[in-house]
């Protein structure tokens, strides 16, 4: 993928964000269709993963949240959490590409490829992925229920 072409999708997921995020409270994105809305939630929480920002992950993680990774291991919201907070999974980078949105009434289904470097339990993990996430509409705040990733072979 050409760097003109991943600087100018970074920049439009940049101004997405700060378009819709502005005055709002996490997982309720003022403004715009529920795709911009959820596009907002995705840049956000792919920011707060990066960033280590638990607070933000808190809010935009449902309780009862899935997350599978890569090589397969599950793990709940508290789990996820105390993995990132912990540094035993730390991102330094990673972009969202290809990403394709369905809207279902109170429910988003989101897929896209990612470029991604991070470290897991010490060890660097490096390559794209092909992720799905499912967000919901809980009590007028989107919600993050599952987080599914896995390795595209290069």
């Amino acid at each position: 993928m050409k760097p003109r072409f991943v600087i100018i999708v970074l920049l439009v997921f940049a101004l997405t964000a700060a378009a819709f995020g502005q005055g709002a409270e996490t997982g309720q994105a003022k403004g715009g269709n529920v795709e911009e809305q959820i596009k907002a939630l995705q840049t956000e929480i792919l920011q707060a993963q990066m960033k280590g920002d638990i607070g933000t992950m808190e809010k935009l993680y449902a309780d009862n949240a899935m997350i599978i990774h890569s090589d397969g291991v599950r793990s709940t919201k508290a789990q996820e959490l105390a993995n990132i907070k912990s540094g035993s999974q730390k991102y330094s980078s990673a972009t969202l590409e290809n990403q394709t949105i369905r809207i279902y009434g109170d429910t988003a289904v989101v897929n896209n490829f990612s470029s991604s470097k991070a470290t897991v339990g010490g060890k660097p993990v490096i390559g794209k992925t092909n992720a799905t996430r499912v967000w919901v509409k809980q009590k007028g705040t989107w919600k993050l229920v599952l987080f599914h990733v896995m390795r595209v072979s290069q």
